[in-house]
């Protein structure tokens, strides 16, 4: 049983048609008498909310998983911190809080204009502001790419399938060799079932495009753009299915 709350997405509706043709029920989590076992793709406050009782486990990146990368995998200083380090920028910074919506992530020229009623111990993730000129997402299972989609270029929605035609083998192949060796170095940092963004890092002082990890998310709360829906289900059920699955690798990356 796949449960998704009840107001859909494009996304849910993909993943509720591919559910259902491989024979799964699809429900609504508001439904009453809803039991498990159940697989679930929505937010993690429902999400969370629901896990004990549907027997779900949940599998996320740790939040300080970018700021600890290699900088060769990230084009730029990440470190993570919280709320009350974030007050004390004075200079334009990259915000963002590493997995819920507490506030717009977002470049703000210095501390003072985040929001003031946060809770100080709010962790977050403070970059370097840099420019990327086209952004993909990956639903990676066991470290390899499942499917990938373009979602944006120069910072403004643009959805387009990865690899689909001759112009885009290119950048397949130059994602996938990216991907490998982040695999290779960090792969056991991640759980088996996520998503990691990655862009073309446009910098003037190093001509030519540079791959570059954006961040990492949850699969079960990310949008598949123009990804295949059959694949991006396959990632989903691992990483937030019934938790007698949960592969012994992936239970320190469960959330709680």
């Amino acid at each position: 049983m796949l449960v998704m709350p009840g107001q859909w997405t494009s996304t849910m509706e993909l993943l509720a048609v591919e559910a259902a043709g491989r024979g799964m029920a699809v429900r609504a989590a508001e439904e009453p008498g809803l039991a498990g076992p159940a697989y679930w793709y929505g937010g993690p406050v429902a999400g969370a909310r629901l896990a004990g009782r549907l027997g779900f486990a949940l599998l996320e990146p740790t939040d300080g998983w970018l700021g600890e990368l290699p900088e060769e995998f990230t084009g730029r200083q990440v470190r993570a911190g919280t709320i009350a380090d974030a007050w004390a920028i004075d200079q334009p910074t990259f915000i963002k809080p590493p997995r819920d919506k507490s506030f717009p992530a977002d470049i703000y020229s210095d501390g003072s204009r985040l929001p003031s009623n946060l809770d100080p111990a709010t962790p977050v993730l403070l970059s370097d502001v840099v420019t990327f000129a086209a952004e993909y997402r990956l639903f990676l299972l066991d470290g390899q790419i499942a499917t990938a989609s373009r979602y944006a270029v120069f910072g403004r929605l643009d959805p387009r399938p990865l690899g689909t035609d001759r112009a885009d083998w290119a950048t397949a192949a130059q994602i996938t060799e990216f991907t490998d060796r982040l695999a290779a170095v960090a792969g056991h940092t991640l759980p088996s079932a996520v998503v990691v963004d990655v862009g073309q890092l446009l910098d003037p002082y190093r001509p030519g495009h540079r791959w570059a990890v954006v961040e990492a998310n949850m699969a079960w709360f990310s949008h598949a753009y123009a990804a295949d829906p059959a694949r991006v289900l396959d990632v989903i059920l691992r990483a937030a299915g019934p938790r007698e699955h949960t592969q012994p690798r992936d239970l320190a990356f469960e959330r709680h």
